[in-house]
């Protein structure tokens, strides 16, 4: 597995958690003072130097309960609310549409393209405010500097990676569902025409060589599709055009998007409990995941912001609804270690652990959270 994975994984699903929570902030009506602050508030956290370092640091990824865990926090960085039906909501619909991206990739380096067009997107929401924009800005730099000396082997390594984290993923969409990419059991429809990778050919023709290397004949046979060859390469540079559109922004008010668990993921416990079954590398991921979030610098709301709720279901009752509906084996729970012993073992993460009962109240439920990091993922 590649250990360069997991600040593309993290840019992305931010960029797709970003475009859900400005189409819902449009939706529910929230005022543009309010919408603002909650979409700059995210971004300065995401972008936070201490955090980018951690993030950047070559290491494997982790378990999918520490990167939601992640998420969580990052989600109510600001003085925004979602309850836990929605967290769920908006982390599937994330998850979901960077794995169809990753799959639609024509070649494994426009993983890096779908990113630049996330951060570009980022960029946009944050363009009148220029020290959050600088700090989008070294991030780039960041990512061009990291991933353009990739060789095509080391992003083919990355893609598969993404794809073993999302395969037992299969979340149902309503906008993938409409528009027929996505099969009824949450599988998506791969196109087999449309451009095919720059710096191929158009199936099609067959050449044969002799020894010497020269051409004897050439064989024409039916490709079995509608395919054309790609008109340029996108720029993997600070400006410039991408050429492609997946990472771009899919969502407007007018087009809501549902989720449903589909029959293959209610049924596939088998392979999600394997994940869940006690890990004797889980002490080690926690530590990594205190120091990741430790990064996390949650605004806390001053006596002039007062908070709000965004729902990502048309109404409480369907929220409430899904939540009770949501499979066991879908949840994310605990990881679990002896607390009291890392907390004499690991003076680092006690500080960390320290810093979450502070933030107690950021999070969306703050009288059923505890006061520590294991009690908070006890309430995701």
């Amino acid at each position: 597995m590649s250990s360069r994975t997991l600040p593309l994984l993290f840019i992305n699903l931010g960029g797709e958690m970003l475009y859900i929570l400005d189409q819902r902030l449009r939706a529910q009506n929230i005022p543009a003072d309010k919408a603002k602050k909650v979409m700059n508030d995210i971004i300065t956290t995401m972008f936070n130097k201490k955090f980018l370092e951690e993030l950047f640091k070559p290491q494997e990824l982790y378990s999918k309960k520490a990167l939601r865990t992640v998420f969580d926090r990052l989600a109510h960085a600001s003085i925004m609310r979602l309850n836990q039906a929605s967290m769920d909501k908006l982390y599937d619909l994330m998850t979901m549409a960077f794995k169809y991206q990753v799959l639609l990739c024509p070649r494994p380096k426009d993983i890096l393209l779908v990113s630049f067009n996330h951060m570009d997107a980022i960029k946009d929401f944050v363009k009148d405010t220029p020290s959050i924009l600088s700090q989008v800005d070294e991030t780039y730099q960041q990512l061009i500097e990291m991933y353009t000396p990739l060789s095509n082997g080391e992003f083919q390594l990355i893609r598969q990676t993404l794809l073993i984290f999302f395969q037992d993923m299969h979340i149902r969409v309503s906008i993938f569902l409409k528009d027929k990419v996505q099969n009824s059991n949450g599988r998506f429809v791969l196109p087999i025409s449309g451009p095919v990778p720059y710096g191929t050919q158009v199936p099609g023709l067959i050449r044969m060589f002799s020894c010497s290397g020269e051409e004897m004949g050439r064989l024409q046979f039916t490709n079995g599709g509608s395919y054309m060859a790609a008109l340029r390469e996108g720029s993997f540079e600070l400006f410039g055009d991408r050429v492609t559109k997946l990472g771009t922004n899919m969502y407007s008010v007018s087009r809501p998007v549902e989720t449903h668990m589909s029959g293959t993921s209610k049924n596939s416990a088998q392979h999600t409990k394997v994940n869940t079954a006690p890990n004797p590398l889980a002490k080690e991921e926690l530590n990594l995941l205190a120091r990741l979030m430790g990064g996390l610098e949650v605004q806390k709301a001053g006596n002039s912001d007062s908070g709000f709720r965004v729902n990502l279901f048309a109404t409480d009752e369907e929220e409430q609804e899904a939540l009770m509906s949501r499979p066991d084996e879908l949840s994310y729970g605990v990881i679990n270690i002896q607390a009291t012993k890392d907390q004499q073992a690991n003076a680092e993460l006690v500080k960390i652990m320290g810093e979450f009962t502070e933030s107690g109240d950021q999070s969306p439920c703050s009288s059923s959270k505890g006061d520590d990091l294991l009690a908070m993922m006890d309430g995701l």
